[in-house]
């Protein structure tokens, strides 16, 4: 089989036509960045369940339409001891948004990082340790304008625990 120049030079134009004009679908523009701000509940296993209240903040890059990436940082303060959590995160949205309008979205996620347990006796030094950490999840977000959301998520990690949060989502 002969290719002449002449096929290749139109193949080569109509390429080109179509790259050139291709525009990216609003559907698959990835949305902004968001800030995540959010306390709950969290229940350790001990003898029993020991009740804590986690403050945390996130922030979320999209790098698809439906996944992020990020760092969370978590705060539990009690009376004679504290934990820091930092994970880096992983979520993955089920529904991306419509035509760059946000809407009702569950997700999944997960992270890895570090756990440090800072506890303050009255007849001893303080103790501080640190370990690795992960975390699992789900939640849903609803929107509450076109760069504020609200939502809830349950979720586990080890050091064991149980976590309940509702959150504000703030686009960057």
């Amino acid at each position: 089989m002969r290719v002449n120049q002449r096929h290749i030079c139109r193949i080569a134009t109509s390429v080109a036509i179509l790259i050139l004009s291709a525009r990216p679908v609003s559907a698959q523009d990835r949305p902004s960045p968001v800030l995540d701000l959010g306390a709950g509940w969290v229940g350790f296993a001990d003898d029993g369940i020991v009740s804590e209240l986690p403050v945390a903040a996130a922030a979320r890059w999209y790098v698809t339409p439906r996944i992020s990436i990020g760092p969370e940082v978590t705060f539990i303060v009690a009376d004679s001891h504290s934990h820091q959590i930092v994970t880096g995160n992983l979520t993955f949205d089920f529904l991306a948004p419509r035509n760059g309008v946000p809407r009702v979205t569950p997700f999944v996620f997960i992270g890895g990082g570090l756990f440090r347990t800072s506890e303050g006796f009255a007849n001893r030094p303080p103790f501080s340790a640190t370990e690795g950490a992960f975390t699992v999840g789900a939640g849903v977000r609803v929107p509450l304008s076109d760069r504020v959301a609200a939502g809830m998520d349950a979720r586990m990690g080890w050091e064991p625990h149980l976590r309940l949060t509702a959150f504000i989502s703030i686009g960057l």
